[in-house]
């Protein structure tokens, strides 16, 4: 097989959440650890930095890529889902792993996976893991693909642990408390390894604490001291810069309102770092900081696409970060707002609903995969919500018809789900 057949092999012959949804869904660690000794355990050959939590995983991951990077480590980083291409999900200072090796490692162990059934998480973890081992890195930052405790990343023994935040999301899996949630994701924290909240509220803090001290895990909650004295934005889409302890003005390449914990978070976690014996200086810092998409590939939060009107798009996608998009919404100038809105199914979808600015034009469309809602149903429901627009078939054609409507002086919105996103930068970028 070449490389779009494998990847097509991938995408349909494995079960795969992103697509599928819950269906896919796969816990316990047993395959996992099966696939991790036949590959000699390729884990254990590098650093890792562990990433969980609900919203601002992403973020957080690349911007600590980002300045491990500039201090001269080899950096892998294992996030998910992609946007456009699968191989995204697993790169080298910010190169994504070649075509060949994933033709390579398929073509190789398929034989002894397939009787085992992984799931595409699972299958890609073992890949990803092997490459960075094959690739002699120093440090891979792990992010876990859902919840924690039984997250097939969870095999892992890292320096460090960081939990972003909690909130409501793939209740199905993972419970139906924020406490029942912080609890499965808390299953990352380990033995005698540092581990960082970077949001708590008064349901899950003792959730945490109560982990942490069953397994003698020092624990540092950013939100009690915040490491950002004052943020002020360069009108959303071009960053932030930040007054932050120690450094002073610390400019911040990514957009919107969520970077400012996920910054904190950030900041809390460097000086960890350091104690660890890692080398990391203020001027990496500052590179880092200001250069994540460069130096990660990083796409879609909050990034802008072009201006007159100006478009933005983010993946943000369940009711915690869907509010931090409203909120950001209302901070922007424009004569009149046009939201091209796509969800799935598994979501709060009248919870996000509820949300939105009623004000705003709507273009209800849907992804390109099995989980998406149908367009005419996310607009039945928003009707009830008072929110009114047009049903479009795909993400395409909905970009377009909002280009062709809007005048320079509007804003356009694009997002819901990751996978409107994908659709939307796959034709923006590539057709």
């Amino acid at each position: 097989m070449n490389y779009k057949e494998t990847v097509n092999y991938l995408f349909n012959c494995v079960p795969m959440f992103q697509k599928e949804g819950s269906t896919a869904y796969k816990a316990g660690l047993s395959t996992t650890l099966a696939l991790d000794e036949h590959l000699n355990h390729p884990h254990t050959q590098f650093k890792t930095i562990h990433v969980g939590g609900t919203n601002g995983k992403g973020s957080t991951s690349h911007t600590l890529a980002a300045i491990l990077q500039e201090a001269g480590y080899k950096v892998g980083l294992y996030t998910s889902p992609h946007l456009i291409d699968f191989r995204e999900r697993i790169r080298i200072n910010g190169m994504p792993i070649s075509e060949e090796f994933v033709v390579d490692f398929i073509a190789e162990y398929r034989a002894f996976y397939e009787p085992l059934s992984p799931s595409f998480f699972e299958l890609t973890t073992a890949m990803a893991f092997d490459y960075f081992s094959k690739n002699q890195i120093d440090v891979a930052i792990i992010e876990v693909g859902l919840g924690g405790r039984l997250d097939c990343t969870n095999i892992i023994s890292p320096d460090l642990s960081i939990i972003t935040n909690i909130s409501n999301d793939h209740n199905q899996f993972l419970g139906n408390t924020l406490a029942e949630i912080a609890r499965e994701k808390g299953g990352i924290i380990k033995e005698n390894i540092p581990i960082v909240i970077g949001e708590f509220v008064a349901e899950t803090r003792p959730i945490f604490e109560e982990i942490a001290d069953k397994v003698n895990a020092p624990i540092y909650f950013a939100q009690d001291n915040s490491l950002v004295d004052e943020a002020e934005s360069r009108e959303m889409a071009s960053g932030w810069d930040y007054m932050a302890i120690p450094y002073g003005h610390l400019k911040g390449e990514l957009g919107g309102l969520c970077q400012l914990m996920n910054t904190n978070t950030v900041l809390t976690a460097l000086p960890l770092l350091l104690q660890m014996g890692y080398k990391i200086s203020e001027s990496n810092i500052r590179a880092g900081f200001e250069q994540v998409t460069k130096l990660t590939g990083l796409m879609g939060r909050w990034q802008e696409l072009q201006s007159a009107p100006r478009m933005v798009c983010d993946t943000g996608h369940n009711v915690a970060g869907i509010s931090t998009i409203v909120k950001q919404l209302s901070h922007q100038d424009y004569k009149k707002l046009h939201f091209v809105l796509g969800m799935v199914n598994d979501k709060d979808i009248r919870g996000v609903l509820a949300l939105l600015p009623k004000n705003a034009t709507y273009y209800f469309t849907q992804a390109s995969v099995q989980r998406a809602m149908p367009a005419n149903e996310l607009a039945d429901l928003a009707g009830e919500q008072g929110l009114h627009g047009t049903v479009y078939s795909s993400v395409k054609e909905a970009t377009l018809a909002t280009l062709k409507d809007a005048n320079p002086d509007d804003f356009i919105f694009i997002g819901g789900s990751s996978f409107i996103v994908a659709d939307l930068l796959s034709f923006w970028f590539y057709e």
